[in-house]
């Protein structure tokens, strides 16, 4: 089964969406195999985008750490709130569909409550500056244990609402 089969991409993408109105988190809908099903680019933070436009900062810490964090959520069924080797933190939240796992929702981009950019190793990881990469992470948002907990039920919700719109669609 694919996230598309159970609902269209212009649905997924609002609910990427409402994850940045509500929680100024960069929604994101991967699929199995590790692709966003969708284009949307909500970003939390001024240095995020600038990681993901290199192509070391894409591969060596967005991609590791969602690919890393997938498969725990996969694995254990419960969503999995973490930091990337940024040091920003990234929930991901694992989408199963009559027993099969189909994917992940999530979002990412914030620092937690005691967290901080991790300079160094971004430097490391992408030749960045170390000035420029201060600057851009100088106003990153923070989110609360208590935000992020509210984010995880909002997605466990809109998943709800999701199946059960499609069994509506599917027992016609």
């Amino acid at each position: 089964m694919e996230l598309t089969q159970i609902l269209p991409i212009v649905f997924w993408n609002e609910i990427e969406n409402s994850l940045f109105d509500k929680f100024n988190l960069q929604g994101s809908v991967f699929n199995t195999e590790g692709i966003r099903i969708t284009k949307t680019k909500n970003w939390s933070n001024r240095l995020c985008p600038v990681i993901k436009s290199t192509d070391k900062g894409q591969s060596f810490i967005c991609a590791v750490a969602h690919m890393n964090m997938a498969n725990q959520a996969m694995q254990s069924k419960v969503p999995v709130i973490e930091e990337c080797d940024a040091g920003l933190l990234k929930l991901v939240y694992p989408i199963f569909f009559n027993h099969e796992y189909i994917g992940v929702i999530g979002g990412c981009g914030l620092l937690a409550e005691d967290g901080e950019a991790d300079v160094f190793a971004i430097n490391k990881l992408t030749d960045m500056e170390e000035g420029k990469i201060e600057n851009l992470a100088s106003d990153i948002p923070i989110i609360t244990h208590e935000k992020i907990d509210s984010a995880c039920d909002y997605i466990e919700e809109q998943l709800v609402l999701v199946f059960n719109r499609n069994e509506k669609i599917t027992a016609q």
